[in-house]
């Protein structure tokens, strides 16, 4: 699928590897829907991008309001044919820590945002994308989520996190699979520490010690590189059902 003139729909647009993918689709020729809970991130970011951008505040964990979002899409943008899910939360708790038992009301947020949140934006992005007309090889659109390399090599306090993400990488292969009758692509992006505001929720030490554990090269990733990636997902037909990692090899230590 081609960057110009068609509709990217990307949940988490308005800061880190969301906002990257938006800079990045707008200087290709595409428009792009930014949906977002942080207002003033969106409204700031559309004015940068200008007419190509439209945010649109989005809650991804409520049906009514990605329907809304998918909507004004479709109405005044002129479809989805691409929906990057980058929308997601981090947390770090123990299952048995200083203070008592992990939070049950925390880990439900962390599923409920990463996990719950990411199929909604899949379920109705899809269902919008079946009803447009098919392109070259019967192609009607793309779908690209974000795990981490968390999903694989979780370290102590990743309990929730871990298990969110995990899910976001499980589900790839069967949705991919169902939605191929429709001409409809799905792949994930699994992240290794990128430089993003959810890494300003860590402690120095910590991503210190993260960064060190990096082959190569050394250092955070930056979302340029995550919107790269994911132009040629997007550009690339023959990639469908795949978990990509995205992470200089790295494989995270227990903690």
């Amino acid at each position: 699928m081609l960057i110009r003139n068609h509709v990217f729909f990307i949940s988490g647009g308005a800061s880190g590897l969301g906002a990257a993918c938006a800079r990045r689709f707008a200087a290709g020729g595409g428009r792009v829907l930014l949906a977002d809970v942080n207002a003033a991130a969106g409204e700031t970011l559309q004015a940068e991008i200008g007419s190509q951008a439209r945010f649109v505040k989005t809650d991804v964990t409520s049906p009514e309001s990605v329907a809304a979002a998918v909507e004004i899409a479709a109405r005044d943008l002129g479809g989805i044919h691409a929906a990057i899910n980058c929308a997601g939360i981090a947390l770090g708790q123990r299952v048995l820590g200083k203070d008592g038992p992990h939070d049950l009301e925390a880990f439900h947020r962390v599923l409920k945002v990463n996990l719950l949140g990411t199929f909604n934006v899949i379920r109705l992005a899809a269902a919008q994308m079946s009803k447009q007309p098919a392109e070259e090889d019967g192609e009607r659109g793309v779908i690209i989520n974000t795990a981490s390399c968390a999903a694989f090599e979780g370290q102590i306090g990743q309990a929730a996190y871990s298990a969110s993400k995990a899910g976001v990488a499980g589900m790839t292969i069967p949705i991919a699979r169902e939605l191929a009758r429709f001409g409809i692509r799905v792949c994930t992006i699994a992240p290794g520490t990128f430089d993003t505001p959810m890494m300003g929720t860590m402690t120095p030490e910590l991503k210190q010690s993260l960064v060190s554990q990096i082959p190569f090269p050394q250092r955070l990733g930056r979302p340029e590189e995550y919107a790269a990636l994911a132009q040629h997902i997007v550009e690339n037909r023959m990639l469908n059902g795949a978990v990509i990692r995205l992470d200089g090899a790295l494989r995270m230590g227990a903690k």
